[in-house]
């Protein structure tokens, strides 16, 4: 957003971000799985001015300890069944020409 003589008000920050292809890249950790990381790179990367394509990489899987025990979090797939109910709805319309999840 911009303010008063077109200075930033809100302001980004992203892992990359291609201004000539309108590329913007985010890598997320494994907690990003279980805070709706996805989400917010999708409304933020939405608002970016010249974003035209999200690149978004998330864990394959995050292992963490809770209580003395290993609990698995399938952070891809569960990434990809996100993004797939925003797209399959049709109720929130972003604004790229293309969005790429990677597991890593």
């Amino acid at each position: 957003m911009f303010g008063e003589n077109g200075r930033e008000r809100v302001a980004y920050e992203v892992d990359a971000f291609n201004e000539q292809l309108g590329i913007v890249v985010e890598i997320e950790a494994g907690r990003g799985a279980r805070g709706n990381a996805a989400y917010r790179d999708l409304i933020r990367t939405s608002l970016i001015v010249g974003a035209k394509y999200l690149a978004l990489g998330v864990m394959l899987e995050y292992r963490h300890q809770s209580s003395g025990k290993t609990t698995h979090v399938k952070s891809y797939e569960d990434t990809k069944n996100q993004l797939d109910a925003v797209y399959a709805s049709g109720r929130l319309k972003l604004p790229f020409d293309g969005l790429l999840l990677f597991g890593y």
